[in-house]
Parts: C-alpha cells; structure tokens; sequence
C-alpha cells in the first residue's frame, strides 16, 4: 500500500488491508488535522480492500467531520463500488460523481 499527495488531495493505491491499515490511519489523520476544506481521496490506484482497510477509510470519514472537513473518495474501482453499496456506505461516504448502482455488473 502506498499513499502519496498532500493534506487536500491523495493517492491511495496497492491494497488497504490489516497489514497496512495502521500505516494508512497514521497518514489519512495527518492529511485530515493538517488540512482545511474537503480532503480527497483518488482510489483510482486501489487494488483492493479489506473490512479493516474499509475501517480505516471511515474512521478517516469521522474524523474529518470532527475537523469541520469532508473527506471525498474518487475514482473508487467497481469492485469497492460494490462493497459500499452492500455495507449501504455509499450513502454515508461523500463520493465523486456518486455510484451508479444500476449500472454495477452483478456478482
């Protein structure tokens, strides 16, 4: 897992899961205090995600609330599409363009 940018906008990319989910935590609530105005996150190099990396991302969702900021994911892959839509955080997490749920493959 990787996670490059600045305190308004990161790349998150690789995989997001328990092995990388306190690395992750440590940089997302840096990015969060450090910053003002929405807090973006490109998920566009995201390999996949795991309950604990999913976590992390809505901890991050929390805490940026907390800041008075909103944390926005965008370009979130088809399969993590899915997996918001199933937990029904799709409609909790603020996402770039939203999802179209209609138009997601089934599994």
């Amino acid at each position: 897992m990787y996670i490059r940018g600045d305190h308004a906008e990161l790349v998150v990319g690789g995989r997001l899961d328990v092995r990388s989910a306190a690395d992750a935590r440590t940089v997302l609530h840096s990015a969060v205090d450090d910053g003002a105005g929405d807090l973006v996150l490109d998920l566009s190099e995201l390999d996949s995600w795991d309950a604990t990396g999913l976590g992390v991302i809505m901890g991050a969702h929390r805490r940026a609330g907390r800041c008075g900021r909103r944390l926005v994911l965008r370009d979130v892959p088809p399969q993590m599409q899915r997996l918001l839509v199933a937990t029904r955080l799709h409609r909790i997490l603020a996402i770039e363009g939203g999802i179209g749920v209609e138009s997601l493959p089934r599994v």
